[in-house]
This record gives C-alpha cells, structure tokens and sequence, in this order.
C-alpha cells in the first residue's frame, strides 16, 4: 500500500506533465479506465545531461520488459528509478512514442482549430513541450518506457502489441533514487492497433517512500543492482 500522499493530479488524454520526483519519494501512474498508456523519460535533475539508458538497463538485468523488482539505469551506471509495486506485470521499454506525422497517418488530420480540446496530439511534441520548461530540448530526446503497455518481440525480431492487457485501476510505482525529473505522456502507443485516436486519462501520485534496505527486492533481484546503488549511494555520499 502506498504511504501517505504527498501530492497528485490527474493527466488528461493524449497530454504532457513533468514533475520532479525527489530522491526517497514514490511516484504512483494508475490507469483508471484501463487500455491507457502512458510513455515516460527520465533525468537526472541536477544533471540533465545523465539520462535514462534503455540499453544498459536491459542488458544489465537480462530483460526485455519492465515490472516490480527492476531499475531504471541511467548512462552513468546509476538508478534513477526502482518500480516497487506493480499490479501489470509488464511495460514495454522497445516501442518508442508516435509524432506529428506518424498521428496524421493513422488517425486523420485534426487541428486545434477545427476539433479544439479534441483535436490529435502526438507524444514527441507534447515531450518537447515538456522538456523546454526544464531548458531541455530535441536533441535531449531518448528513449522513453510505455507503462502500461505490453509489446513481445517474435523469434523473427518483429514487435507485436498486446491489446486488452491494462485494467482499470492496475497501476505501478516508481521511487525515486536520485532526484529525477520525469516527463510523461498519455498519448497512445505506436503499435497500437486501434484505428481510432482514443488516449486514456491517468492518475498519478507522488508519496514518500520507505528507506531501502539492504535486501530491498529492486536491490537484491539481479548482482549488478547492488553495484548500481552503490555507485547511486556514492553520487550523494
């Protein structure tokens, strides 16, 4: 069960948000209609230019998906982020988001000023929106995790999105071991096979977050994460 509540606020469909989330605090994403998705990226704070590495944090954990007891590396062999709770069991870290021009081909044209509130918005420029108001910009553009999202890759190497796996009120938790700022998205996924433009809304909360223990699962669940909070625990020593 999540700890008190700190703060939170609901992101709207097909919408950006940024937050910084501050070492020893969680932040809770819930998908309150089910069949949300919701695409994030992740700094350091003090250092934007040390980012979430989806690379490293594959190989290093021997995955291709995201659930409770994996981290987030960044390029600097430090965890950003730890998921302690997941009621999925799996997002995709392979799928990347949609643009401008991926939208208008699936989807149709639609502007702000023929469709207003319900007009197409597209993930990467809602992300630039996101990261200009922390000095950040395209070239600050990496890869992103789609929570909420399951993608499996075939023997063949082709991707293939899973419809239907995201319930109403499933939700993951994500704490914080540095001080990150997180930009996130609710726009649909890229390999989502519905011919309709229709994000889902999301909540989200920010809560503090229990000390981490020496046998702390996320810690525990592979040997090179014991040396990635290590090298975390140095950064701020």
């Amino acid at each position: 069960m999540p700890r008190p509540r700190l703060w939170g606020d609901t992101i709207q469909a097909g919408a950006g948000w940024s937050l910084l989330l501050r070492r020893g605090n969680e932040l809770r994403l819930e998908d309150t209609g089910g069949g949300a998705n919701v695409a994030a990226l992740f700094y350091n704070y003090d250092c934007p230019v040390e980012r979430y590495n989806m690379p490293d944090t594959l190989k290093a954990q021997h995955i291709a998906h995201l659930t409770k007891g994996f981290v987030l590396y960044s390029d600097m062999g430090r965890i950003l982020c730890s998921i302690t709770e997941d009621t999925r069991g799996w997002h995709d870290p392979l799928g990347g988001h949609n643009d401008r021009a991926a939208v208008r081909a699936k989807y149709g044209e639609s502007t702000y000023q023929d469709d207003r509130n319900d007009w197409h918005r597209n993930t990467r420029d809602n992300f630039l929106v996101e990261l200009g108001k922390h000095g950040l910009g395209l070239r600050d553009l990496s890869p992103n995790v789609n929570f909420f999202s399951k993608v499996v890759v075939g023997n063949d190497g082709a991707m293939s999105f899973v419809s239907g796996e995201s319930g109403a009120g499933d939700f993951v938790t994500l704490r914080a071991e540095m001080n990150v700022l997180v930009i996130l998205d609710t726009g649909q996924h890229p390999l989502d096979p519905n011919p309709r433009y229709a994000p889902k809304a999301v909540n989200f909360s920010v809560h503090s977050a229990e000390p981490v223990a020496d046998d702390d699962p996320c810690r525990v669940s592979r040997p090179e994460n014991a040396r990635g909070f290590i090298n975390t625990g140095r950064y701020f020593a």
